[in-house]
């Protein structure tokens, strides 16, 4: 005999066997029928925001810091068209997400009620994999390969459309079971060694690491790897995540966005090695090419479309970052011996005086500077975040202009401390930062954001003071939208900022905290930062620290 069940009870029943421990939502009539069923799971986390697009930012937010599978589930058309932007945001980044969304009782969309919208079709241009279940059967099979796939590398979306009639239905079904697909693959013991023998040629390497090295685990693995060949080691042109422990003597930085300083910057090197990482990624356009004109690239990692996909690799291999890694850094020193040792130091010793740890001092001093200055210099309140921050905090990243040294600040020490914009879709980090204090409740959380952004999703600070979370947000108030003034600017030679202001009135984002039941304080005198600053990240609660900045454009 199958066990009766309705499927609203079985949906959350399979969700929670498949590891969910918070569904994200924000409930419309289409999903009654879940809230309904939520009595009967108490062991399963209603985390409500206050539109669609923060349901998902948060949800993303809490995956990228738990490596966890997520659930999220949204209103019918207009709710799933909110949540188009954030659902961008998580394509970008792999998140392993099922996201779905109500739909109208089957028979009745035909007639197409309010709200109806065909949802499949809609989701299927960002996510992996889209479906409606069409019968209460079908549902265990429907979730368990929507965890499945999300699940499995390239990791990323899926979506489940739920019509109403199947999930108030009862039937005698079976949940099935969860699968998980083992990735860590590593290359053939000949592709290994024609690595090792093309890495130990080259003269003058150099290693641009990315996302893989989050998602694999494999911080110290590519760090041991740079040490043994004495490479100078990159953060991918786009960083927005952990990529390579900061304090190692082989780190440099993270590249930029500029195509020409990027090519200058990559040209004495005469080998390329990419570590699960889409290097070259580039903002706006240039007739400049970022890759030196015959510079060779080895390229490893899960994500198979970014192998080769700009820029050919003499050596390109699907396999698991960290697994190979653990191969290739023995064999290396096998193969190198004694001279690969003496020439790693030898590179090691060049590195010290230009790696991230000697390029903090000097931005440091050079920042130092401008701490009397009125308004506050943004740079240097950057430098008062980085240096207030507990050493086991997280660091959620919206700056853009004024955090443009926040990674040259603020040490990667471990895979899951820093996390940053990925796609460019603003407004992702305030509700981001709440499913990363939700994913860590025992390590504080600070959200650096501009104001622009913040504006996009400022409601998702009611969602973190209802949750008690032990989050602090810093809003940089410059008044406006300071990337697109830089930018009209530099590339028009116009500074008529028209619809780029927030002056008249100005936002009171104080204020706007109070509103949504958070602490809130307001900062425009630099002497303040620091005390003020380490004092709130210390302590437990909600809060929004407003700070007023320069406006100036450069």
């Amino acid at each position: 005999m199958k066990n009766r069940t309705t499927g609203r009870s079985a949906f959350l029943a399979l969700l929670k066997d498949e590891g969910i421990t918070h569904l994200f939502g924000n409930p419309g009539t289409t999903e009654l029928p879940i809230m309904h069923a939520l009595k009967d799971h108490p062991d399963l986390t209603y985390v409500m925001a206050m539109q669609e697009s923060l349901v998902v930012a948060i949800a993303d937010g809490f995956s990228r810091a738990s490596g966890r599978l997520v659930a999220c589930n949204v209103h019918v058309a207009p709710g799933l068209g909110n949540a188009m932007g954030a659902l961008y945001n998580a394509q970008f980044t792999g998140t392993p997400m099922i996201l779905t969304a109500g739909q109208q009782e089957q028979g009745h969309g035909l007639m197409e009620p309010l709200l109806y919208g065909p949802l499949v079709r809609m989701a299927e241009p960002l996510v992996k994999w889209a479906v409606e279940v069409t019968r209460l059967e079908d549902l265990p099979r429907i979730v368990r390969r929507a965890a499945k796939v999300a699940t499995t590398p390239p990791t990323g979306p899926v979506f489940i459309s739920l019509p109403g009639d199947i999930l108030n239905a009862e039937a005698g079904i079976e949940l099935g079971r969860s699968t998980r697909v083992d990735a860590r693959v590593r290359p053939s013991t000949e592709a290994l060694q024609a690595l090792a023998q093309r890495i130990l040629k080259a003269q003058r390497p150099v290693i641009i690491t990315g996302d893989e090295i989050v998602k694999s685990d494999a911080l110290q693995q590519a760090a041991d790897f740079a040490a043994a060949i004495g490479a100078p080691a990159y953060q991918q042109s786009a960083p927005y995540g952990a990529h390579f422990l900061s304090e190692h003597p082989c780190y440099i930085g993270a590249l930029s966005r500029a195509q020409k300083q990027v090519r200058e910057l990559l040209a004495p090197h005469d080998l390329l090695i990419v570590l699960g990482a889409d290097p070259l990624r580039m903002s706006v356009h240039s007739e400049t090419e970022p890759l030196p004109e015959g510079l060779p690239i080895v390229q490893i990692g899960l994500v198979d479309w970014e192998l080769g996909k700009n820029f050919g690799a003499e050596i390109a291999l699907k396999a698991d970052v960290r697994e190979t890694l653990r191969q290739l850094t023995p064999l290396l020193r096998e193969l190198g011996g004694g001279a690969l040792q003496a020439r790693a130091q030898e590179r090691m010793a060049e590195l010290s005086a230009k790696n991230w740890s000697a390029r903090r001092r000097a931005l440091v001093a050079q920042i130092e500077a401008a701490r009397e200055r009125t308004p506050i210099d943004p740079d240097y309140l950057a430098l008062q975040v980085a240096d207030a921050m507990p050493q086991h905090g997280i660091l959620v990243d919206e700056g853009l202009t004024s955090a443009r040294y926040m990674t040259a600040l603020w040490p990667y020490r471990d895979r899951y401390n820093y996390h940053g914009l990925a796609s460019g879709g603003i407004g992702w980090g305030l509700p981001a930062s709440v499913g990363v204090s939700l994913a860590n409740p025992d390590r504080p959380v600070v959200c650096y954001s501009g104001d622009g952004s913040a504006m996009y999703s400022i409601q998702a600070l009611w969602t973190a003071a209802h949750h008690k979370l032990p989050l602090s947000v810093v809003i940089v108030n410059n008044g406006g939208y300071r990337i697109i003034k830089q930018r009209l600017l530099s590339f028009h030679g116009d500074d008529n900022y028209i619809g780029m202001d927030f002056a008249d009135p100005p936002v009171d984002f104080a204020g706007l905290a109070r509103s949504l039941g958070c602490e809130s304080l307001r900062i425009s005198d630099p002497n303040e930062l620091k005390p003020t600053l380490s004092e709130a990240f210390g302590r437990p609660g909600t809060k929004l620290i407003e700070v007023m900045v320069s406006n100036a454009v450069n």
